[in-house]
């Protein structure tokens, strides 16, 4: 049993393992339907149990498919459901009863303790479907992303990222670390990386760029990355915060600092940090960068599992 909570908690090898997975079962699906199960089946009789605590798009529709073309079945519950907290019951408990019904326990939290807790109680896999601090998920999807388009691997590509220091910065920064892949990353200084995440980059021996102009941080670049300025944990003066990134948005001006075949990944919903013409035009592989999701999540579950072949 393995959970996958933090990219910087699981090793190169590993990650690597399911990016290779994810590859062979993405081509073996190329002539069967989004509704056929995998012939290989290799979650048959296996219970996913998720539960949303903050919106979710995309990571809920492709962790439903990807359970699904596994041959397992999926629940989805509410905390306002349960009896966890109002109805009187203790995380330990709730995870107790979890462990008894389900197989896994998939987690989209504001609480990055939940999560902890949830993890030293459980006696199944749990997946960090979202948390404060984290974006495993989407992040390791994105890598996949990358390497298909450019035909590479991501260790010899310049990556920068243009926005607000959030979750799927940190998973970013930690898969930086993982895959070793120069990161530039363009942002205000009093919006950088929190002093935890630069320390354990320094812990590992190696090294993020930080620049206050976006200019520089895009220049050179194979792959821009984005996302929205206020994101779902912000607990902040939206108005200032927009006000202070408005030198930040990716528009095509910045793009013409990075390579000419560069492209724009966005792991939505967007805001006014891209332009339309950015997001909607040819260096823009956002639906492919979504789509990708669904298999690499497979990949994730039959790590989980110990399944990965």
């Amino acid at each position: 049993m393995r959970n996958f909570i933090n990219i910087k908690d699981i090793s190169s090898k590993d990650l690597r393992k399911i990016l290779n997975d994810a590859k062979k079962r993405k081509n073996k699906r190329k002539k069967i339907s989004t509704l056929d199960i995998d012939p290989d089946r290799p979650l048959k009789g296996k219970l996913l149990i998720q539960m949303y605590e903050q919106p979710s798009s995309r990571t809920r529709l492709s962790f439903h498919i990807a359970i699904n073309q596994l041959g397992a079945g999926s629940i989805i519950v509410k905390a306002s459901e349960l009896h966890l907290g109002k109805g009187g019951e203790s995380l330990a408990d709730t995870a107790k009863i979890l462990s008894t019904y389900g197989d896994g326990f998939m987690l989209r939290t504001d609480s990055d303790k939940k999560i902890e807790d949830f993890s030293k109680n459980l006696s199944i896999p749990i997946i960090n479907l979202l948390s404060p601090s984290s974006h495993p998920c989407q992040v390791l999807s994105d890598i996949f992303t990358v390497e298909e388009i450019k035909k590479k691997p991501i260790s010899k590509l310049n990556i920068t990222w243009i926005g607000d220091s959030n979750n799927v910065l940190n998973s970013l920064i930690a898969t930086s670390v993982k895959f070793k892949f120069k990161l530039n990353i363009g942002c205000p200084k009093n919006y950088r990386p929190p002093k935890f995440v630069i320390d354990w980059v320094k812990k590992n021996k190696r090294k993020i760029y930080l620049y206050n102009d976006p200019k520089k941080a895009a220049k050179n670049a194979d792959v821009i990355f984005s996302d929205k300025v206020v994101s779902l944990n912000d607990r902040v003066n939206k108005k200032k915060k927009i006000r202070d990134f408005r030198n930040y948005r990716v528009n095509s001006s910045l793009l013409k600092y990075a390579k000419k075949d560069a492209i724009f990944l966005h792991c939505l919903p967007r805001g006014n940090e891209v332009t339309d013409d950015v997001f909607l035009g040819n260096k823009s592989k956002v639906w492919q960068q979504a789509l990708n999701r669904v298999h690499v999540q497979k990949s994730i579950l039959l790590y989980c599992f110990g399944k990965l072949r």
